[in-house]
């Protein structure tokens, strides 16, 4: 039996990225069975799906979550209405949003709009269908990790978060998974796919 154990998880939305029990909501423990000693590296908000890392391995909380490492992580963000040429130039160029409540200008996010609905899982519960107001899908991706930093990013230039996918970290990457979905990694495997 390997010392550490690594595992990739298509966390589902409306969970806590946290084993232990919170009253009202669902947590990683509602749908994985994992040794004791795995947690979650980083974590993705509440409201958010998506690739999230669990291992036993501490070092990789360092590697991954430093800063000065800059691992690229790519999101698919659904929004509220039209997204104007305009505010994706200003994601690409980096905007000011509130991080502990001061003023942080983002470093450039690589940001696109999708031709395309993107092949997800379906959500449960679906967003809300408004027939005259679109729903759009941007690609984001970023170098650093924000508190809820897409959903600011996005609401700094008009163009609120519906939905929101973490898809992938540097090479590793969850398309075509199922919500809910685990698979077990090796070290080195991952450490070749995240580039550490």
């Amino acid at each position: 039996m390997p010392r550490y154990r690594y595992f990739v998880v298509y966390k589902p939305y409306q969970t806590l990225s946290q084993f232990s029990e919170e009253p009202g909501k669902k947590t990683l423990k509602d749908w994985f069975i994992v040794p004791k000693d795995v947690y979650p590296v980083g974590r993705l908000d509440y409201d958010s799906e998506g690739l999230l890392l669990l291992t036993s391995d501490p070092s990789f909380n360092l590697a991954l979550l430093h800063p000065k490492n800059a691992h690229s992580r790519t999101y698919y963000a659904q929004v509220d209405g039209h997204v104007p040429d305009e505010a994706i130039k200003k994601l690409t160029t980096g905007v000011v949003i509130q991080v502990n409540g001061k003023a942080h200008t983002g470093k450039a996010a690589d940001a696109q709009l999708l031709e395309e609905e993107p092949l997800l899982p379906q959500r449960v519960p679906p967003i809300r269908f408004r027939k005259t107001v679109p729903a759009p899908w941007i690609s984001i991706t970023l170098t650093e990790g924000k508190n809820r930093q897409v959903r600011k990013m996005c609401a700094a230039v008009g163009a609120p978060v519906l939905r929101l996918v973490r898809l992938q970290m540097e090479d590793l990457h969850v398309h075509g998974w199922t919500s809910g979905q685990i698979k077990e990694f090796t070290r080195e495997q991952l450490t070749r796919l995240l580039h550490i």
